[in-house]
């Protein structure tokens, strides 16, 4: 047997690294074969604009302008950008297939954040599916970043079906609101402090920040780049309809900003009485700025109902009004996982009860297989050992599973139990399985990437 240390964030030199290092020559030659050319290019580059557009194009966008594509260009330097292109095509400078990639921090059971590459900006032509672009980009990106060192990736997904083929899992759900305010009634707490209207660019200056304090609370968030906050703030001159953003922040009774919010409201033409606020985005480092935000939003005058989306499986907002009723949810999966390396992976996280597993992982990918044993302490401290094949402590409860299915439990969001039920995992002790697996907050993620 032999043990793995646990993994650590990337620094900055390995986030250069990543950026700038070399397609995967698998992929490439695979792709080559088929008369296609799989190449990375940079940012500054004169290929950059033609990569946008085809980006622009397989998510259904307009073509963006010489000024949206100059504030992407500025934007996107922490990016890492691949393309697919087609010499024999009639635009032969511009991708039939893109993705783009970055090094970020992805929070985990128990405060701690393990170094994951987050890819995001996946396109394939409608011209050219069904010839393996797909398949090569995604291989070829887990296999780009096992070479660097990396133990985890994620994404967030238009296209839910098709990442499951690559070991991605849905591991954190997201939750979408629609609030009747008269209905819903404030009955939650009125803390002391104020709230207060402040411009779009003072609540681009606060909202990394708190971001930053907030993060490592909520298993699945992840280390925002930069640039995303002008998107939130509504501080990107490039983008559109920024002047409906309003947005508030809140100061405690000590003079402390904790918490902030962006919104718009859209007017009922037909009944004044009756508008609609859209909450873009609400960061609250206290439960004192949680509530006095959210009863900011519901009671604003004149305003029928209040949708948010990006929100937690369980916000202690459904307790805070009278009505639970008033607000209609709708849970959709959100932030995908996909484990790497998983001795790093699971030593890396908390759990929520002791107990020894041997977890017999499968990968159809050949990158994370293997069978290993984990053991969790009394305060849900995991340690990781490989095993041979067939070797199993006494007394270790056995579950057998893909690395899908590990990559699902990961954040706590899904029971292997319930994985069990569903004959996704099997198992000689489900419950013992699920109990240490578990973890007693509900994963989240409050943005797209």
């Amino acid at each position: 047997m032999n043990t793995v240390d646990s993994t650590r964030v990337a620094g900055e030199s390995e986030r250069a690294a990543f950026r700038g290092g070399p397609v995967d020559e698998q992929s490439r030659t695979r792709l080559a074969a088929n008369g296609l050319d799989y190449r990375r290019l940079e940012v500054e580059g004169d290929g950059f604009v033609g990569w946008l557009q085809s980006v622009a194009r397989g998510f259904q966008d307009g073509e963006r302008t010489d000024e949206q594509i100059s504030a992407s260009r500025d934007r996107s330097g922490f990016r890492r950008l691949t393309g697919v292109y087609d010499p024999a095509g009639p635009m032969a400078d511009a991708p039939v297939a893109t993705i783009a990639s970055w090094l970020g921090e992805l929070t985990v059971p128990g405060g701690a954040a393990i170094a994951s590459c987050a890819i995001s900006a996946v396109t394939v032509a409608p011209t050219h599916r069904r010839r393996g672009v797909a398949r090569a980009m995604l291989e070829g990106e887990l296999r780009a970043t096992q070479a660097a060192g990396i133990p985890m990736a994620m994404l967030t997904v238009s296209e839910s079906p098709l990442y499951g083929r690559y070991g991605f899992a849905p591991a954190a759900a997201g939750a979408s609101w629609q609030i009747e305010t008269k209905r819903a009634a404030w009955i939650g707490p009125q803390p002391a402090g104020r709230v207060d209207f402040v411009t779009r660019e003072r609540v681009r200056e606060l909202l990394p920040a708190l971001h930053e304090r907030v993060r490592h609370r909520f298993p699945g968030e992840i280390d925002v780049p930069g640039s995303h906050w002008d998107g939130f703030a509504g501080t990107n001159p490039a983008a559109e309809k920024v002047g409906e953003k309003r947005a508030v922040q809140y100061t405690d009774a000590e003079g402390e900003v904790r918490g902030a919010a962006v919104y718009a409201v859209r007017e009922n033409h037909d009944d004044f009485t009756k508008a609609t606020v859209t909450v873009h985005y609400l960061l609250a480092e206290t439960d004192d700025a949680y509530a006095a935000l959210w009863r900011f939003l519901l009671e604003l005058d004149l305003v029928a109902e209040v949708h948010a989306g990006e929100l937690s499986i369980d916000e202690p907002l459904l307790w805070m009004i009278a009505d639970q009723r008033a607000a209609k949810v709708t849970v959709r999966d959100h932030q995908y996982v996909r484990i790497i390396d998983v001795a790093a992976c699971l030593e890396t996280r908390r759990y929520g009860g002791a107990g020894t597993l041997v977890l017999d992982v499968s990968d159809p990918l050949g990158l994370s297989s293997g069978r290993y044993l984990l053991e969790v302490d009394a305060d849900g401290v995991g340690r990781v050992t490989t095993l041979a094949d067939g070797e199993s402590p006494d007394g270790a409860v056995e579950v057998a599973l893909g690395i899908t299915e590990l990559s699902a439990t990961y954040l706590g969001a899904v029971s292997a139990a319930t994985l069990a039920a569903a004959g996704r995992v099997k198992t000689t002790d489900a419950a013992a399985a699920a109990r240490v697996l578990g973890w007693h907050t509900a994963p989240r993620l409050s943005i797209w990437y």
